[in-house]
């Protein structure tokens, strides 16, 4: 078996400890930036849901800058985004390449796409249970947890779900500014030496990953609607 695979594809296997560890660069680089996208991303959507027109504890000032920050950072494309935040990510990370100088960019561009999908999830949240809520006297955080939050799980799995798998991609982009992971690993060989096995067997993992965060999100999504 080994024998064969280094007939079909020899650069894969000359360099297979690096493929490794890119791939754990890259789950490395989507968990981490992932928690701190989710956490950063529902608190942004849950100011956006409360203090809008008609949300629970209005604030039209408050509403508008954090709807504008968030529309800007999801106006820059990703690859422009990672020059734009080399100061930031340098004092925030010490450095502005590797996987550590990939973390913040990948957030930056992670959790605003994250909190317009958690504010779309928390809009379909019936009027009636929160002004229920509100006749028995339920605090503003109450209304939050209780009906907001708990509301909209299955909303929230599959927001997450389509975060993951658009981190993904980040992470594979952020490769090509030297960023490590697949991406990195994927442009060094496949790309600039042209071995084609690599870029073949780069791409069918990603597909993988995808595909296993996708089932999973679908599975959990089905299960909280029950």
């Amino acid at each position: 078996m080994t024998e064969f695979l280094r007939a079909i594809m020899p650069n894969v296997m000359a360099r297979m400890p690096e493929l490794l560890r890119s791939c754990g660069e890259t789950l490395y680089m989507t968990a981490a930036a992932g928690l701190v996208s989710f956490i950063a991303g529902m608190i942004f959507a849950l100011f956006l849901t409360v203090t809008k027109q008609g949300g629970i504890l209005v604030n039209i000032p408050l509403w508008t800058v954090l709807d504008k920050i968030i529309n800007f950072f999801r106006s820059v494309p990703f690859i422009i985004l990672i020059a734009l935040l080399i100061p930031i990510t340098r004092i925030l990370a010490g450095t502005a390449i590797g996987v550590k100088g990939a973390i913040p960019p990948l957030i930056f561009g992670t959790a605003p796409f994250f909190s317009r999908q958690l504010e779309s999830a928390l809009a379909e949240i019936d009027k009636g249970s929160i002004e229920a809520a509100q006749a028995m006297g339920t605090s503003p955080l109450g209304i939050i947890f209780r009906v907001y939050l708990k509301e909209s799980v299955p909303g929230i799995i599959r927001g997450v779900t389509i975060t993951l798998i658009s981190l993904i991609g980040l992470t594979a982009m952020a490769g090509a500014v030297g960023g490590g992971g697949l991406g990195d690993f994927a442009i060094r060989y496949g790309y600039q030496r042209y071995q084609t096995d690599i870029t073949v067997i780069t791409v069918i993992i990603l597909i993988v990953l995808v595909t296993v965060v996708q089932t999973l999100g679908s599975f959990f999504a089905r299960r909280a609607d029950h």
